[in-house]
């Protein structure tokens, strides 16, 4: 590929990424207006687990993102079935989503569960998990909030175990049960359920 091609595919994706920001941020400005905390759950798939939290926790107002676009839609319609006012879904990427969150919002809660393990390791490079993920997720995370994270895979257990554990602004919590259960669709595919938590430190 020549090299001025390659130089505007990289100007295009930056381009459409930065597009993409300032409409999350026009979008969550208005849907989060006189917020200062959220509870979040990034990869919220179909919407069943975060749509029962926030019915069983009507104090929290909850945020859930999701890359397909179906898998947003079938949370809407929980969140409108339930006429549950404390939550809603987005169509989001997760960087460009904490990217674009208002300066005055703080994630109190943090779920990550059952991400993409990416198996292969040749593709963990893709896996959300990453130092660089941890460190934006300290920047918009208060302090004490929670990080609860839950895989199937041992591998992406330990790896998250890991990586957190070298992490300054996160700290392991050990011995606390899962806050919240309710199956999901992709959990009734699991065959284990691994959890981790940890805590924003000062």
């Amino acid at each position: 590929m020549p090299e001025h091609t390659k130089v505007m595919g990289k100007e295009w994706a930056e381009a459409r990424r930065a597009a993409n920001v300032a409409r999350l941020g026009s979008t969550l400005a208005t849907a989060l207006a006189g917020r200062t905390g959220i509870t979040f759950e990034l990869g919220c798939g179909h919407g069943h687990w975060l749509a029962a939290y926030a019915a069983a926790h009507p104090d929290e107002f909850c945020l859930g993102i999701d890359l397909i676009t179906h898998r947003v839609e079938r949370s809407v319609r929980k969140q409108t079935l339930g006429k549950l006012d404390n939550v809603i879904f987005l169509k989001a990427e997760a960087v460009e989503f904490l990217e674009a969150l208002p300066a005055a919002v703080v994630l109190k809660k943090i779920f990550i569960l059952y991400p993409d393990p990416w198996p292969k390791k040749k593709h963990h490079k893709n896996r959300f998990i990453q130092a660089s993920s941890l460190e934006l997720l300290a920047k918009r995370a208060a302090s004490g909030a929670s990080l609860r994270f839950r895989t199937d895979d041992a591998d992406y257990f330990e790896w998250t175990r890991a990586l957190i554990e070298a992490h300054g602004a996160w700290k392991l919590k050990e011995g606390n049960p899962w806050p919240f259960e309710q199956t999901t669709f992709f959990e009734e595919r699991m065959k284990a359920k691994r959890d981790l938590e940890a805590e924003r430190v000062p």
